[in-house]
């Protein structure tokens, strides 16, 4: 394993140091070797004073993952190719930040090698439960990992997508939804599988990176009042640089979609890059990660006008990890969502609900 020993160094000289550093020392020398490249770069980044260390936070979208034999293009592109149990509660812990719960976000992980094609998407659900029973154990530390998942299910085979559906519901109680794309002309044929969530109570999560999907998506959300919509990552590519018309329209199709009140938005993934494109923040683009504050300043005016036109009560922040860890660390992204808060001059009352409790109502989680 070749460790950057001068990143330690700067990291255990600087005046800023905290004992949640001590995690970017571990991950140094404890990671997997395909991790390492990313951690010593992260390892460079400024250590900052925890913001309100003791609020509550659910974090409603990570993934979890082995992608050292994915043949995948685009989840071997990613740069954090080993993100299991002991990964996320390290990151957790150690990050300073009071994060309680967790939910596991579909990304065709650990799906079975074998068996009916419809119901290898069980796999997910399946290994999933298997690290949840890990957190529950408290060997790893005491978050609740997992307490939510949502997998994938094939909503084009019509009503027959109930019997995968039903499979998850047996392969672990946390299951809550599916997440995956949906066709523009709403056929038929996949709205006989989307009324099968609605008929087990199950949530739709979905992005896609054309926000100009979104209206698409509330015809789908007002034709099935009853299924709860989770629009991921701030409902497409965010770009700091984009110019006046991309934002303009951006906020056309955020307004759409707000009107159906059965759908949430998950306030993140704004640090994730979307095919070749890569934000001004990417490791592959700046010498060391970037800093709450100016993170913040960036991406402001899309996180408002998110919040402004959903509520707190229907927004929840999320880290979209690892994904969005090629730009951020754990600890400076929660420390960003705070900022955003603080600057959007949200009440006790509306943090808790943005940081917690939307994610809780939504996601049917316990009440920690």
């Amino acid at each position: 394993m070749n460790i950057d020993i001068y990143s330690i160094l700067v990291l255990f000289s600087s005046k800023a140091f905290l004992y949640h550093d001590l995690l970017n020392v571990k991950e140094l020398f404890m990671a997997h070797e395909a991790n390492t490249n990313l951690l010593q770069w992260l390892a460079k980044e400024i250590p900052e004073e925890i913001i309100e260390p003791s609020l509550p936070i659910v974090d409603p979208h990570h993934h979890l993952w082995d992608l050292r034999t994915y043949d995948d293009e685009i989840l071997r592109a990613f740069q954090h190719k080993v993100y299991l149990c002991e990964e996320i509660t390290d990151e957790i812990r150690f990050s300073g930040h009071n994060v309680v719960q967790t939910v596991f976000a579909q990304c065709d992980a650990f799906y079975r090698a074998s068996g009916e094609e419809a119901l290898k998407c069980v796999g997910e659900t399946e290994f999933v439960n298997g690290i949840s029973a890990m957190s529950r154990s408290g060997r790893y530390g005491y978050p609740e990992v997992c307490a939510g998942i949502f997998s994938y299910a094939d909503l084009r085979a019509g009503k027959d997508v109930e019997r995968v559906l039903s499979a998850h519901l047996a392969a672990s109680n946390n299951f809550r939804g599916i997440r995956s794309a949906f066709p523009q002309d709403l056929n038929n044929t996949f709205l006989d599988g989307y009324a099968v969530l609605g008929k087990l109570g199950l949530s739709f999560d979905n992005y896609h990176p054309d926000y100009e999907r979104l209206p698409a998506l509330a015809k789908l959300g007002q034709k099935f009042p009853e299924v709860t919509i989770i629009v991921n990552h701030l409902g497409g590519k965010i770009d700091p640089n984009n110019a006046p018309k991309g934002i303009a329209r951006w906020r056309e199709c955020i307004n759409e979609i707000s009107k159906c009140p059965n759908v949430v938005m998950k306030l993140g993934g704004a640090q994730q890059r979307v095919g070749s494109w890569e934000p001004p923040f990417h490791n592959n683009l700046r010498r060391s990660p970037i800093g709450s504050g100016e993170l913040c300043d960036l991406l402001y005016e899309y996180y408002i006008y998110a919040i402004e036109a959903f509520g707190p009560d229907r927004c929840m922040f999320e880290s979209n990890f690892p994904v969005d860890k090629e730009c951020v660390s754990y600890r400076t992204l929660w420390n960003t969502f705070k900022l955003i808060a603080k600057k959007a001059g949200l009440s006790a009352t509306e943090k808790t609900a943005i940081f917690s409790g939307t994610a809780q109502r939504v996601y049917r989680l316990s009440q920690t």
